[in-house]
This record gives C-alpha cells, sequence and structure tokens, in this order.
C-alpha cells in the first residue's frame, strides 16, 4: 500500500526545521503497510525524573502515523490533520533509542487509523499508540 517509490531517505528530507529534527525523529525503515522511525532517549526527550517523557514518545508515534498518510494520499489534492491520538504508556526508558512502528488498520476515503507500538532497543515495549488522521481536501 505505501508506495514503492518513497524512501527512508525521501522521508527524513522533511525533517529540518520541524520538530522531527528538534526531538531527532528518524524514519529508518518502511515496509508496504507500515514505517517506523527511531528517536533519542536523551535530555531533549527526557521528563524531569530522567525517564523519556510521555509527550515525546506521542509526537513519535503522532509523526509516524501522519507521515504515512501522508505516502498514501495524493498531496497535490488532499492533506491531512490529525483528528484524534490516544496513548497507553506501559514502561519506560531512560537512555538509548525507542523505536515506533506504526502500520495502518483502517485505510478509508476520509480518514486513516494507525496503530503506532513504540519499543525500547530491547523489543521492551513502551507505549502503545492509536492515531486517527482526517483527509482533507486542498482548495
Amino acid at each position: 500500500m505505501i508506495p514503492e517509490n518513497i524512501s527512508v531517505k525521501h522521508l527524513n528530507a522533511l525533517a529540518p526545521n520541524t520538530l522531527l529534527q528538534s526531538l531527532g525523529i528518524e524514519f529508518t525503515e518502511i515496509g508496504t503497510d507500515y514505517l517506523i522511525a527511531k528517536m533519542p532517549v536523551n535530555a531533549s526527550t527526557h521528563q524531569p525524573m530522567g525517564l523519556l517523557h510521555g509527550g515525546a514518545s506521542v509526537a513519535l508515534a503522532e509523526t509516524v502515523g501522519s507521515t504515512g498518510t501522508f505516502t498514501l494520499i495524493d498531496t497535490s489534492t488532499q492533506g491531512a490533520v490529525g483528528l484524534e491520538i490516544n496513548a497507553n504508556h506501559v514502561g519506560s526508558a531512560k537512555s538509548g533509542f525507542v523505536y515506533g512502528k506504526g502500520t495502518i488498520i483502517h485505510k478509508g476515503r476520509s480518514t486513516h487509523i494507525w496503530n503506532i507500538d513504540i519499543t525500547n532497543e530491547e523489543g521492551k515495549k513502551i507505549s502503545i499508540c492509536r492515531l486517527t488522521m482526517m483527509i482533507i481536501d486542498k482548495k
């Protein structure tokens, strides 16, 4: 479903001067129905207790899902905006990287729904997220 002509390099080229650059989010893999991005767990993404901030996890999740939708729409006539996101934080991380793997679970005409699992480098689950994207026509 994700077009073969979309590359990790192409997606990472969208990051300069955005939240992705500020948080160090980088795409690492694209499949036919999923995307994976990584984010460092460091002072930029910590909360005051030295753990990964839940908001940083949500930013990673929304980045993965919204970018996934971006790859699936005709961006010359359509745009996409986040409609709803939720997250259950089930683990913690203090250092290293976390990885967000977004899989599309509904591809409708006007909405896409993504499931994004965030894990640490050892595969331990950190957060479980669901993102609904609304597809809008450009005027």
